[in-house]
């Protein structure tokens, strides 16, 4: 029985996570949640999987909490990154689900590692942050990391039964968001609730603006470039408004290996628990003959500046990916809240970009320092305007 720490309980993926959990409660057993300022729900997954620990991000939550659940509780309640990276290197733990959403998911999930934890992992900001210290503490310790990004479960199991020579590139597909389509000067006027509504996939609020921004595609480009060991130049996106086929493997021979499935998160959370494993669900199955056409073309980076950001971000390296992440959050946070317009978050990740010169990254504290600077400058930014 794998013994598990959630972290991001509350969050989109943390929710499906104890579903699978649930459904298969034979195989897996909650140790520990973290969430951070939803104590309804957590409340109610406390009582359902009765951890030994809970963390939030703020103490005052954390009192909150305490005398939500009462002072008998069994479960310990603790708060803030320290209480984060506690669960995540619990001794009764061995597998950590690393599904918290931002920058903040990576010191628990690195200290997870080193302290010999597996991992599957959601919080692609991770390896964009921090890639080669990630994969480095991953060999050095021994432990797996399986992603959950349905992209990147697509390419993992499109790999197996292949050798890594044999391989061309990966191609990742994307939906396109809910803005494919738009004519571009009706972009000016997109509001959080248009960019919140994705068409085809049921996130958290950061990802679908990401997704609606195509950023997410870029973060997971960076991502794929850790997981899988590959160049640049080894990674395509195609668009594919279905979200049917989730990624391809293109073979030297001209195969191409692709998964296919049905858009719901409980099938790549499954599969990272489970690997190499499949396990029955409660999900509907594929009906090919239902979907009818399946349709792909490449991205159109003027109306998705965000993506060649990113891109331009993972050739340049170093620092780079950090600042690019931290101005992003930034960007993204002042959208929802109506601060800047949807066209204004590329221009923001672009002046945050151009202001910062890159930087060898030797150590995890480099990078919360870039990830530090590159929220500073942004907000500096706004402050000024950034039209």
């Amino acid at each position: 029985m794998k013994k598990i720490t959630l972290l991001g309980s509350t969050g989109s993926i943390g929710v499906n996570a104890l579903k699978v959990i649930q459904d298969n409660s034979e195989k897996y057993k909650v140790v520990a949640l973290a969430a951070g300022r939803n104590l309804d729900l957590l409340a109610e997954q406390i009582e359902g999987f009765r951890p030994i620990a809970v963390s939030v991000l703020e103490e005052n939550l954390g009192s909150r909490l305490k005398d939500r659940i009462g002072s008998t509780a069994a479960t310990e309640v603790l708060s803030g990154v320290e209480g984060f990276i506690h669960l995540a290197t619990l001794d009764e733990v061995d597998t950590v689900i690393s599904a918290m959403t931002g920058a903040a998911g990576l010191l628990p999930t690195y200290e997870a590692i080193r302290a010999g934890k597996n991992i599957a992992l959601a919080n692609k900001e991770t390896l964009v942050m921090a890639g080669h210290l990630v994969m480095r503490e991953v060999e050095r310790n021994g432990v797996s990391l399986t992603p959950i990004d349905s992209e990147h479960s697509a390419i993992l199991q499109s790999l197996q039964g292949h050798t890594k020579e044999d391989m061309r590139r990966v191609i990742l597909t994307a939906s396109g968001g809910p803005f494919r389509d738009m004519p571009m000067e009706r972009m000016r006027t997109i509001t959080p609730a248009q960019a919140l509504d994705h068409p085809n996939w049921n996130m958290g609020p950061k990802i679908s603006i990401d997704s609606a921004t195509m950023m997410n595609k870029g973060l997971e480009t960076i991502e794929a470039k850790w997981l899988f060991d590959l160049d640049m130049d080894q990674i395509g996106i195609l668009i594919h408004p279905q979200s049917i086929v989730h990624s391809m493997v293109e073979y030297k021979d001209g195969s191409v290996i692709a998964q296919l499935g049905i858009p719901d998160m409980m099938i790549p959370i499954s599969y990272a628990l489970s690997f190499p494993h499949h396990l029955e669900n409660r999900l509907s199955t594929l009906r090919l003959e239902q979907v009818g056409m399946l349709n792909f073309e490449k991205p159109d980076m003027k109306r998705f500046p965000c993506l060649e950001l990113a891109l331009r971000a993972a050739e340049i390296g170093g620092s780079m990916p950090a600042v690019l992440n931290g101005a992003n959050e930034i960007a993204v946070d002042s959208f929802l809240q109506g601060k800047i317009g949807f066209l204004d978050i590329p221009k923001l990740i672009e002046k945050s970009m151009a202001a910062h010169r890159s930087y060898p990254i030797e150590s995890i504290e480099m990078v919360m320092e870039a990830d530090s600077w590159a929220r500073k400058t942004a907000l500096e930014l706004l402050k000024k305007g950034i039209n």
